[in-house]
């Protein structure tokens, strides 16, 4: 066989072989990434390969290959070991430039830090704006809401996705559904996926969303899918030689569902610096595509810089801050992300936490992060304390005989004091109570049924350790009454008091743990309750406390009156209430002594028509 025909045919037996494996692989054709390094050597063995075959025959193919002396009688090795040393010598030569010792200043950069102060950027949010559930409690749940679905838990199974997003100025995490098994697959990939889940992280309801019922068709594309409607081979296709980073399901304010793919660029030297640019927006009913630079991207979509990339950019920040040799020798104001990370809902937009420890890594936080996961906006607060790992032991510690599990806190500002919140969950990974430990001094830990009985313990200790808390910025309320009945009831081995005053519908509730005063209180106590207010008609009391003042009737005082002489109320400025109004006046009575220091009670009356 003629020279030229055997190299066609190796040439051709490569391209199949790089198309097969293109498909099953799908590399990025980019010098950037280094799997196409791999794809290239690959290529030029299997031409080898096929070369030696068409040359000599199958029989032969295997002795001539492992006989290097062979290999002077064929033109082509020179050829493809030249092919190999450039591939090999660019791979290096980009790996050599791109390393931090060189660049240092340029993995510093990758993300800019500002100095935020902590009482000025992190305000008392209100509490629809804190993801209560982590993602494991969340999976539970979504677990036990497809159990009830009869037509579909035969068939799907729940993702473990869970992406935490903003929906409708509330936090959710949503997760679609993947197909049981390949069977299950062969039966229902011609429709599609169905559903999506949506889990309201504080109410903690989950909620199944028919695509069909919505948008009238399933998902087509997703990472489920086993040939062209696979997410990842879909992107591949169109976008042969862009970089992605992990795709993340997002919803629009519609509820429609969308892939999110971070574009990815290195950008130091071939291999460094890896970061966003840009992301393509795939619409998983449709399949349509469309490309964001960072620039462009809408206000909707929240999961644009992946975390474990904001904490990657963070570390190298930290590392570098004066430069490799200090890095290694003396280590001045090096710093590093901790030992995990979690999502904070700010704004309209999802913010990564996590805290800032020196180069030691001990126990202790010299500060905490915010970062922007649309916008990569990151600051930096100084606020030194306990790591969250302590901070997690610490509420663990209070709880201990129930056995709950502390998942990693966010960091809030709980009247003025940087506060660590945690959720506590059972084996069955349910949030049954939340904790509050002071990151200054974790030794105040509180704990509570609820996020609002949770901060009035917490603001209860604040005070008893001497501080002069400030509860201004919250969603706290205050009503004074008589107390018209208390109810009691036992939950969780606590007792909690149901206070209902004269006049009013709503029940305020209160727990003996957090404050021993209520068990002190009976029907006809007049009382002041600072309290925190709820859709269900039962609010939590931030404080109560006994009403200076006695509350009176205008019918009770008059029986007071009776044996006060008129002029001598007159004489001391003891004005009546006016017996021609028509509507009942409440009359505040304040007992006192008489006016020359004497023993004698005397009364002074206000209502609305006399001052």
């Amino acid at each position: 066989m003629k020279k030229g025909m055997i190299i066609l045919k190796a040439l051709i037996a490569t391209v199949i072989f790089g198309a097969l494996y293109f498909y099953a692989v799908f590399p990025p054709i980019n010098l950037q990434d280094e799997g196409f390094y791999f794809f290239l050597v690959v290529l030029v063995i299997v031409f080898f390969i096929a070369y030696v075959i068409f040359s000599f025959g199958r029989r032969r193919a295997a002795d001539v290959i492992f006989d290097r002396s062979t290999y002077k009688t064929m033109s082509v090795v020179k050829p493809l070991g030249v092919i190999i040393a450039v591939i090999v010598v660019v791979f290096i030569i980009g790996t050599i430039v791109s390393v931090p010792i060189f660049r240092a200043a340029s993995y510093r950069d990758l993300i800019k830090v500002e100095t935020g102060s902590f009482t000025d950027d992190v305000a008392e949010i209100t509490y629809n704006q804190i993801p209560l559930l982590d993602k494991a409690s969340a999976q539970k749940l979504g677990d036990r809401k497809l159990g009830e679905l009869a037509d579909m838990v035969s068939q799907f199974e729940v993702s473990g996705e869970y992406s935490q997003i903003n929906f409708r100025n509330r936090p959710y995490r949503v997760t679609s559904l993947y197909y049981g098994d390949v069977w299950k697959w062969i039966n229902n990939t011609k429709k599609g996926l169905p559903a999506y889940m949506r889990l309201d992280m504080i109410t903690q309801e989950v909620e199944v969303v028919r695509l069909e019922d919505e948008f009238g068709a399933c998902m087509k594309v997703s990472p489920y899918e086993h040939f062209n409607e696979l997410l990842e081979r879909f992107l591949r296709f169109r976008y042969p030689t862009y970089i992605f980073a992990d795709t993340t399901f997002e919803i629009d304010d519609a509820g429609r569902p969308y892939w999110i793919a971070p574009h990815i660029k290195k950008t130091i030297g071939l291999f460094g610096g890896r970061d966003v640019v840009g992301i393509v927006l795939v619409d998983a009913i449709t399949a349509e595509c469309k490309y964001y630079t960072v620039d462009e991207i809408p206000q909707w979509i929240d999961g644009v810089f992946p975390a474990p990339l904001i904490v990657e950019q963070y570390n190298y920040h930290g590392l570098y801050i004066k430069g490799f040799i200090n890095s290694i020798f003396g280590q001045k104001d090096v710093t590093q992300t901790t030992a995990g990370y979690n999502y904070l809902a700010l704004n309209d937009d999802i913010y990564v936490y996590t805290g800032i420890t020196s180069s030691g890594g001990d126990d202790s936080n010299i500060g905490f992060m915010l970062c922007n996961q649309r916008t990569k906006e990151a600051r930096y607060y100084s606020v030194p304390g306990a790591a969250e790992y302590s901070a997690m032991r610490s509420a663990e510690g209070v709880v201990q005989h129930l056995k709950y599990e502390a998942t990693f806190p966010l960091l809030l500002n709980v009247a003025g004091q940087p506060t660590y919140f945690i959720a506590l969950k059972d084996n069955a990974q349910l949030v049954k109570q939340y904790a509050m430990v002071n990151v200054e001094r974790y030794q105040i830990v509180a704990t509570g049924a609820s996020v609002a009985e949770c901060e009035k313990n917490y603001i209860r200790l604040l005070r008893n350790h001497g501080d002069d808390v400030d509860v201004s910025g919250g969603d706290v309320n205050e009503s004074t009454g008589i107390i018209a009945e208390i109810r009691s009831a036992v939950i969780e081995g606590n007792t909690y008091f149901y206070i209902r005053l004269e006049g009013e519908g709503r029940f305020y509730r209160t727990s003996a743990a957090a404050d021993e005063f209520v068990i002190t209180l009976n029907p006809g106590d007049a009382v002041i309750i600072s309290y925190v207010p709820s859709d269900t008609g039962i609010y939590a009391i931030q404080m109560i406390e006994r009403a200076q003042n006695d509350i009176v009737d205008e019918s009770e005082l008059s029986g007071m009156l009776t044996d006060l002489d008129a002029e001598e109320a007159a004489a001391n400025d003891y004005p009546l209430p006016d017996a021609g109004a028509g509507e009942p006046q409440t009359v505040t009575v304040v007992p006192g002594g008489s006016e020359d220091g004497g023993s004698d009670d005397w009364y002074t009356f206000e209502d609305d028509q006399a001052g």
